[in-house]
């Protein structure tokens, strides 16, 4: 594993997404700690897409039409969903939502939100054969995927400590937080379309 794989991963860390804009929005509303369990649950799912990856199932999900489909609008209802929640102040833009939630209810959050992209084993099924050897064996497609991990989680942590620290100064405009709703629904609902258009 050379510093091309991390610095090519950290950089595909940092491009907002889902996960991205979960983090952000839980730390707006609850603090560094909660975007870190927000984070947290982010970084578990990535988990179990490389693992599905590196277990091969990416190529059936991606020859299965009906499977994708099916996993597809699960996530686009459910980022719909999210991105209602978000307008109505129970999403994760509520301060007081997100400061009562307990962390078990973040994690599992993050986790669902990134399990139902469907593209993500697909990407990593591209992805991670670039930086293989050509004899790789599961312990090489392992030592990858787990440093792809530690990368999403710190990059995640980072957007956390960056909503945190500027917080207070959000939060104490109603103003600046109803464009914030706007804005983190509106992102939500782009990502649901965008998924919604995509193909196996």
């Amino acid at each position: 594993m050379g510093p091309e794989f991390l610095l090519t991963a950290f950089v595909i860390c940092l491009t907002p997404g889902i996960g991205v804009i979960y983090t952000l929005g839980t730390a707006l509303g609850g603090g560094v700690r909660a975007g870190v369990w927000a984070a947290v649950g982010c970084t578990l799912a990535t988990v179990v897409h490389l693992g599905v990856a590196a277990l091969g199932l990416a190529a059936i999900l991606h020859s299965s039409a009906l499977l994708f489909q099916a996993l597809k609008f699960a996530g686009v209802a459910y980022l719909l969903w999210m991105a209602w929640g978000v307008l109505r102040e129970t999403g994760a833009l509520s301060i007081r939502a997100a400061e009562a939630q307990p962390a078990g209810r973040l994690v599992w959050r993050g986790i669902v939100l990134n399990i139902l992209n469907p593209k993500l084993p697909l990407f990593f099924l591209a992805f991670l054969p670039q930086f293989l050897s050509p004899e790789a064996a599961l312990a090489e497609v392992a030592e990858l995927g787990l440093a792809f991990s530690a990368v999403t989680f710190a990059t995640f942590v980072l957007y956390a400590a960056l909503a945190a620290s500027g917080r207070h100064l959000i939060l104490g405009s109603e103003r600046a937080m109803a464009w914030m709703r706007r804005a983190f629904a509106a992102s939500f609902a782009g990502l649901g379309l965008k998924l919604a258009l995509e193909r196996a």
